[in-house]
């Protein structure tokens, strides 16, 4: 393009210079041959001169300018054509688009979550005897106290248990009277017969010793020697009777204190077997364990109920929780002491995970949260809580909008627009953390550009720039 300006200049200057030449002067380059004369003339030496026709330049300023603006758009138009050469482009409507701005701020990485309203404590209800429903004395609904009967089963084979334990009881009663009876008894026989000894051996033994302090000649005198030896024999058979009646009855006793002892464990026990079933029986009117509202009870009269079997439910009325369930994606970033909020009435609630349940079902966990200070006025049991559930701290970060642009670049590109709002081209982008109202930018946008976030989906994969109309 230089190159022929240049060209054209020097030409110019050429014409320039011949115009200013007298007529009958001509200018010759080296390669031109020696003009021949025309018929009728002379050479310029000969001294006779002619006016010759002087032709008109073939490139005029005119020309020449009108040659280089010509020259300058096809040069212009050569390099738009150049430029687009192998770029994609498609024209879209903006009113069809979604645009935002990048913006860069607080952020506060959260997701939301569906909770629902629970009573803080609960206590369930369970059938400890099988029977059938005799009663109902309350409603569901209705407010309890502690101990107050709620219904009563009917199970005459448990009564009949009661009466046979109560028979059986007194019988042991009975049989540990007579064995303290028969043990007094044969206490006294024995004490008796020890008595009976105790006075033979005192007579013997006086006898026995009279005779023993004499001298032989004086023993002699008075008694024979087969005497002597007699008295001896039943002093010494008396001292040993009596060693053997006092075992005897000392053993004697221990028996009897032993039966005796058997005899009261017996009856403890049977006491014992029958408090178990007296409770058993008890049991068949089913009562409040602790003060609150019945919110469950299933039980109509006549309906027959196994033991184990769940007969509702009694909420204390100490404050509520909110169970959630979570997807499992987010298992390893939820843990006990995590924060959530939700709006009630143009309020805002915290709450706190106070225990995460860490089984998995159908792809899902549960957390239970309490509340941070009061609960909310009016809340109910079983209502609906949406929570903004945190999942990081609150920091600085570039942030784009969400939109369904993400579901077809998965966040690694978007349509940027330019300066002038007019076209919008591809550009590489990464995205990190994200909320439900913005992802966060962590490079490829800058704050203050605008990012068409509507979805891609009627754009194609391959288009490289969009053309706003």
């Amino acid at each position: 393009m230089a190159c022929i300006l240049l060209f054209l200049e020097k030409r110019l200057r050429q014409d320039k210079v011949a115009n200013a030449m007298p007529a009958n002067i001509r200018l010759f380059s080296k390669k031109d041959p020696t003009p021949e004369p025309s018929p009728g003339s002379t050479r310029l030496g000969g001294g006779v001169g002619m006016d010759r026709k002087i032709e008109k330049p073939r490139f005029t300023p005119k020309r020449i300018g009108a040659g280089a603006a010509a020259l300058l758009l096809g040069g212009l138009f050569g390099y738009a054509l150049l430029a687009d050469f192998g770029v994609r482009k498609l024209n879209v409507e903006r009113d069809r688009l979604t645009i935002s701005t990048v913006e860069s701020g607080p952020f506060q990485e959260y997701i939301p979550v569906r909770g629902t309203v629970l009573p803080l404590h609960t206590v369930y209800l369970d059938a400890l005897e099988r029977g059938q429903v005799e009663q109902v004395f309350v409603e569901e609904g209705a407010s309890v106290a502690e101990g107050d009967p709620l219904l009563r089963l009917a199970n005459p084979d448990l009564e009949l248990t009661v009466l046979q334990q109560e028979a059986e009881l007194e019988r042991s009663r009975e049989a540990l009277r007579n064995g303290r009876l028969t043990m007094e008894q044969d206490l006294l026989r024995s004490r008796k017969a020890l008595m009976e000894i105790e006075y033979r051996l005192a007579v013997d033994k006086r006898n026995f010793e009279r005779y023993e302090s004499l001298s032989a000649e004086d023993l002699t005198a008075i008694l024979s020697r087969q005497e002597y030896e007699r008295l001896r024999d039943e002093y010494q058979y008396s001292v040993r009777r009596m060693a053997l009646t006092q075992e005897t009855q000392t053993q004697d006793s221990l028996l009897a204190a032993s039966k005796v002892v058997q005899l009261v464990s017996a009856v403890e026990r049977m006491e014992r077997n029958l408090e178990i079933v007296r409770r058993r029986l008890d049991n068949l009117t089913v009562r409040a364990p602790v003060p609150g509202q019945l919110t469950t009870l299933k039980a109509e009269v006549g309906e027959s109920k196994g033991t184990g079997v769940r007969l509702g439910q009694i909420d204390m009325i100490d404050g509520f929780k909110v169970r959630a369930a979570i997807d499992e994606h987010y298992i390893g970033r939820v843990g006990r002491g995590q924060r959530g909020q939700f709006d009630s009435d143009d309020e805002s609630y915290s709450l706190v995970i106070r225990k995460v349940y860490p089984e998995v079902n159908e792809g899902r966990f549960k957390v239970d949260l309490v509340f941070e200070g009061e609960a909310p006025e009016g809340i109910r049991r079983g209502q609906t809580l949406h929570i903004r559930l945190e999942l990081g701290d609150l920091d600085e970060a570039v942030q784009v909008a969400r939109g369904g642009f993400y579901q077809a670049t998965g966040g690694h590109w978007a349509y940027v627009l330019d300066a002038a709002g007019e076209r919008a081209t591809r550009r590489s982008i990464a995205l990190g953390r994200q909320n439900p109202r913005v992802y966060e930018v962590l490079e490829g946008l800058e704050p203050g550009e605008q990012v068409i976030t509507s979805s891609y989906e009627t754009f194609g994969e391959d288009m490289d720039v969009l053309v706003l109309r």
